[in-house]
Protein backbone atom coordinates (compact mmCIF):
# COMPACT_ATOMS: atom_id res chain seq x y z
CA UNK A 1 0.00 0.00 0.00
CA UNK A 2 1.33 3.42 -0.92
CA UNK A 3 0.34 6.19 1.48
CA UNK A 4 0.55 9.78 0.29
CA UNK A 5 1.21 11.99 3.30
CA UNK A 6 -0.38 15.41 3.36
CA UNK A 7 1.39 18.58 4.28
CA UNK A 8 -0.45 20.30 7.11
CA UNK A 9 -0.60 23.46 5.03
CA UNK A 10 -2.03 21.82 1.90
CA UNK A 11 -5.58 22.84 1.13
CA UNK A 12 -7.73 19.74 0.86
CA UNK A 13 -10.86 19.76 -1.27
CA UNK A 14 -12.81 17.64 1.19
CA UNK A 15 -15.03 19.80 3.40
CA UNK A 16 -16.55 19.03 6.79
CA UNK A 17 -19.98 19.09 5.19
CA UNK A 18 -19.14 16.52 2.51
CA UNK A 19 -17.31 14.39 5.08
CA UNK A 20 -20.42 14.35 7.31
CA UNK A 21 -22.55 13.26 4.35
CA UNK A 22 -20.36 10.17 3.86
CA UNK A 23 -19.21 9.23 7.36
CA UNK A 24 -20.35 9.28 10.97
CA UNK A 25 -17.72 9.93 13.63
CA UNK A 26 -17.92 8.81 17.25
CA UNK A 27 -15.95 11.39 19.24
CA UNK A 28 -15.65 8.99 22.20
CA UNK A 29 -14.24 5.99 20.32
CA UNK A 30 -12.58 7.82 17.43
CA UNK A 31 -14.17 5.44 14.92
CA UNK A 32 -15.72 6.42 11.61
CA UNK A 33 -18.58 4.44 10.06
CA UNK A 34 -19.95 4.70 6.55
CA UNK A 35 -23.29 6.46 5.95
CA UNK A 36 -23.07 5.56 2.26
CA UNK A 37 -21.92 2.44 0.44
CA UNK A 38 -18.37 3.45 -0.47
CA UNK A 39 -17.33 0.35 -2.45
CA UNK A 40 -18.33 -3.17 -3.38
CA UNK A 41 -16.47 -4.52 -0.33
CA UNK A 42 -17.93 -2.09 2.23
CA UNK A 43 -21.46 -1.41 3.38
CA UNK A 44 -23.39 1.29 5.18
CA UNK A 45 -22.57 1.01 8.90
CA UNK A 46 -19.15 -0.60 8.40
CA UNK A 47 -16.19 0.83 10.26
CA UNK A 48 -14.17 2.89 7.79
CA UNK A 49 -10.44 2.71 7.28
CA UNK A 50 -7.43 0.48 7.29
CA UNK A 51 -4.34 0.45 9.45
CA UNK A 52 -0.89 1.33 8.10
CA UNK A 53 2.13 1.76 10.40
CA UNK A 54 -0.24 2.17 13.33
CA UNK A 55 -2.32 4.98 11.83
CA UNK A 56 -5.83 4.59 10.40
CA UNK A 57 -6.39 5.79 6.82
CA UNK A 58 -9.72 6.22 5.08
CA UNK A 59 -10.14 6.30 1.31
CA UNK A 60 -12.66 8.88 0.15
CA UNK A 61 -13.28 9.36 -3.57
CA UNK A 62 -9.92 7.78 -4.44
CA UNK A 63 -7.91 9.85 -1.93
CA UNK A 64 -6.43 8.50 1.32
CA UNK A 65 -6.83 10.60 4.46
CA UNK A 66 -5.44 10.05 7.95
CA UNK A 67 -8.41 9.38 10.24
CA UNK A 68 -7.07 11.65 12.99
CA UNK A 69 -7.02 14.58 10.55
CA UNK A 70 -10.55 13.70 9.40
CA UNK A 71 -11.66 13.64 13.05
CA UNK A 72 -10.35 17.18 13.49
CA UNK A 73 -12.14 18.35 10.34
CA UNK A 74 -15.36 16.60 11.40
CA UNK A 75 -15.46 18.18 14.87
CA UNK A 76 -13.89 21.62 14.24
CA UNK A 77 -15.09 22.19 10.67
CA UNK A 78 -11.60 23.07 9.41
CA UNK A 79 -8.44 21.18 8.57
CA UNK A 80 -5.80 21.34 11.31
CA UNK A 81 -3.31 24.14 10.69
CA UNK A 82 -0.47 22.26 12.45
CA UNK A 83 0.48 18.68 13.13
CA UNK A 84 -1.89 16.57 15.19
CA UNK A 85 -0.51 14.79 18.23
CA UNK A 86 -2.10 11.79 19.92
CA UNK A 87 -1.76 12.74 23.61
CA UNK A 88 -1.54 9.10 24.69
CA UNK A 89 0.99 8.41 21.87
CA UNK A 90 -1.16 5.57 20.44
CA UNK A 91 -1.49 6.24 16.72
CA UNK A 92 -4.97 4.77 16.21
CA UNK A 93 -6.62 6.38 19.24
CA UNK A 94 -8.51 9.03 17.30
CA UNK A 95 -11.10 10.26 19.79
CA UNK A 96 -11.15 14.03 19.68
CA UNK A 97 -10.06 14.58 23.33
CA UNK A 98 -6.89 12.62 22.54
CA UNK A 99 -5.93 14.90 19.63
CA UNK A 100 -4.23 18.28 19.82
CA UNK A 101 -2.60 20.64 17.35
CA UNK A 102 1.14 20.99 17.93
CA UNK A 103 4.27 22.19 16.20
CA UNK A 104 6.79 19.60 15.03
CA UNK A 105 8.96 20.45 18.04
CA UNK A 106 6.05 19.95 20.45
CA UNK A 107 5.18 16.68 18.73
CA UNK A 108 8.71 15.42 19.33
CA UNK A 109 8.40 16.36 23.03
CA UNK A 110 5.70 13.71 23.40
CA UNK A 111 8.15 10.97 22.48
CA UNK A 112 7.96 8.24 25.13
CA UNK A 113 10.38 5.62 23.83
CA UNK A 114 13.99 5.66 22.73
CA UNK A 115 14.71 5.50 19.01
CA UNK A 116 14.92 1.97 17.61
CA UNK A 117 18.70 2.29 17.15
CA UNK A 118 19.40 3.45 20.72
CA UNK A 119 22.15 1.38 22.33
CA UNK A 120 20.86 2.03 25.87
CA UNK A 121 17.18 1.66 25.06
CA UNK A 122 16.54 4.70 27.27
CA UNK A 123 15.10 7.97 26.04
CA UNK A 124 17.60 10.83 26.47
CA UNK A 125 20.46 8.53 27.54
CA UNK A 126 23.64 7.50 25.74
CA UNK A 127 26.66 5.55 26.94
CA UNK A 128 29.76 7.73 27.26
CA UNK A 129 32.64 5.42 26.26
CA UNK A 130 35.48 7.64 27.55
CA UNK A 131 34.17 7.63 31.12
CA UNK A 132 32.22 4.37 31.17
CA UNK A 133 29.20 6.31 32.43
CA UNK A 134 25.77 7.16 31.10
CA UNK A 135 25.12 10.63 29.73
CA UNK A 136 21.73 12.34 29.91
CA UNK A 137 20.77 15.19 27.62
CA UNK A 138 17.60 16.82 26.39
CA UNK A 139 16.71 18.96 23.39
CA UNK A 140 14.73 22.14 23.88
CA UNK A 141 14.04 24.66 21.11
CA UNK A 142 16.52 22.85 18.85
CA UNK A 143 19.37 23.12 21.38
CA UNK A 144 20.87 20.22 23.32
CA UNK A 145 21.07 20.69 27.09
CA UNK A 146 23.64 18.49 28.84
CA UNK A 147 22.30 16.99 32.08
CA UNK A 148 25.36 15.14 33.32
CA UNK A 149 27.09 11.78 33.59
CA UNK A 150 25.68 9.04 35.78
CA UNK A 151 26.89 5.67 37.08
CA UNK A 152 23.82 3.82 35.79
CA UNK A 153 21.49 4.25 32.87
CA UNK A 154 18.54 4.35 35.27
CA UNK A 155 20.00 7.36 37.12
CA UNK A 156 20.63 9.15 33.82
CA UNK A 157 17.09 8.36 32.65
CA UNK A 158 15.60 9.67 35.91
CA UNK A 159 17.53 12.94 35.47
CA UNK A 160 16.25 13.15 31.89
CA UNK A 161 12.64 12.54 32.97
CA UNK A 162 12.82 15.20 35.68
CA UNK A 163 14.04 17.78 33.16
CA UNK A 164 11.61 16.61 30.46
CA UNK A 165 8.66 17.17 32.77
CA UNK A 166 9.86 20.73 33.42
CA UNK A 167 10.84 21.74 29.88
CA UNK A 168 8.60 19.81 27.49
CA UNK A 169 5.13 21.32 27.72
CA UNK A 170 3.47 18.50 25.75
CA UNK A 171 5.23 15.69 27.65
CA UNK A 172 2.91 12.94 28.86
CA UNK A 173 5.48 10.93 30.86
Amino acid sequence: MVIKMFSVTKQNKLTAESLKEMLSYNKNTGLFTWKIKPSQRSNVGDIAGCSFKGYIYIKIKGQLYAAHRLAWLYVHGVWPSKRLDHKDTVKDHNWIKNLREVTNSENMQNQTKAQHNSKTGLLGVTFHKNTGKYQAQITINGKIKYLGLFITGKLAYNAYLKEKRKLHTTCTL
